[in-house]
């Protein structure tokens, strides 16, 4: 697979999602898009798997990783489908720029990882600074706009959680078995929900959620997560940080441009916060010797 194709196709997969994801909810509710996208997406990863020939090992390590994984996508998703109601989705991407923010935290308290530089701070108090900002223009959109927010933020919690967790248990698997056995154990869990909510099978679905929520499973849940392992296999870990950079732009744009959303000068000004942090947390050491040395 050519590098560049497997990079651009996980910037333009991370950017749309989140406009998907609040199309997927259409006519259905927001339970109904993400369970059948998961059901979906856990087909899909199985025969995946099988066509690759790749082992869905069963060994007591192996299912507390599919456990975590599974959990995190479960908790993380219904987070991100619920706020979707409320906010516009290029927020969804910007809150979730957060991520490796938030991970690289946890990482350092639980897997002792990087001590926190001055440079991680800065940039975890420009995040917060970005967040601030967002958050206060919600609060002008109403208070649903902020229970929005807040359930983003909570989804960025569990995905960094389950990403940590994963990564403590260090199970030496492959990426899509990781992936298929997160999903097989979130389906169900989806559909108790979507059961013990007093759901319904929509009578009628617009075109365009039909349409989202395959996309949702195919390129969302399964081509999206094997292109990005690959990517960050062959390549380094800082060219592969960008991508988190670029795809909160698009998404705003894009929410704009397709979905008619607002995007005023605070949000602008938030995003560019949030990823001066993330800028700065990833890559801040290296910038500042690299301004040393021009000086």
């Amino acid at each position: 697979m050519s590098l560049p194709a497997a990079y651009l196709g996980v910037i333009v997969i991370w950017s749309t999602t989140p406009l998907a994801i609040q199309w997927s909810g259409q006519g259905g509710g927001f339970l109904f898009g993400v369970s059948v996208r998961m059901w979906l997406g856990a087909l899909l990863a199985v025969a995946l798997s099988w066509l690759l020939r790749i082992r869905l090992p069963q060994d007591r390590a192996a299912r507390h990783t599919y456990l975590a994984a599974g959990l995190g996508i479960f908790f993380a998703m219904l987070s991100v489908y619920w706020a979707s109601q409320y906010i516009p989705s290029g927020w969804i991407s910007v809150i979730f720029g957060l991520t490796p923010i938030v991970t690289g935290l946890m990482a350092s308290l639980w897997l002792r990882e990087r001590a926190l530089s001055p440079e991680r701070l800065l940039g975890m108090l420009l995040g917060l600074a970005g967040l601030a900002v967002i958050f206060g223009r919600g609060l002008h959109l109403g208070p649903q706009a902020v229970q929005g927010l807040l359930a983003m933020l909570a989804s960025v919690v569990f995905h960094c959680a389950s990403a940590v967790w994963v990564k403590r248990l260090n199970p030496g698997l492959h990426g899509l078995s990781v992936t298929t056995g997160g999903l097989l154990v979130s389906a169900p869990l989806f559909l108790l929900a979507w059961a013990l909510t007093g759901q319904h099978w929509p009578q009628a679905l617009p075109l365009r959620a039909v349409v989202s929520i395959g996309y949702l499973a195919l390129f969302g849940s399964v081509l999206g997560f094997a292109l990005y392992y690959y990517v960050l296999r062959h390549m380094e870990a800082g060219r592969v940080a960008l991508i988190t950079l670029i795809t909160p732009v698009i998404a705003l744009l894009l929410g704009n441009l397709l979905n008619g959303e607002p995007v005023d000068a605070l949000v602008y000004a938030g995003a560019v916060l949030i990823l001066a942090g993330l800028a700065s947390y990833q890559w801040g050491v290296q910038l500042w010797r690299f301004a040393w040395v021009r000086e």
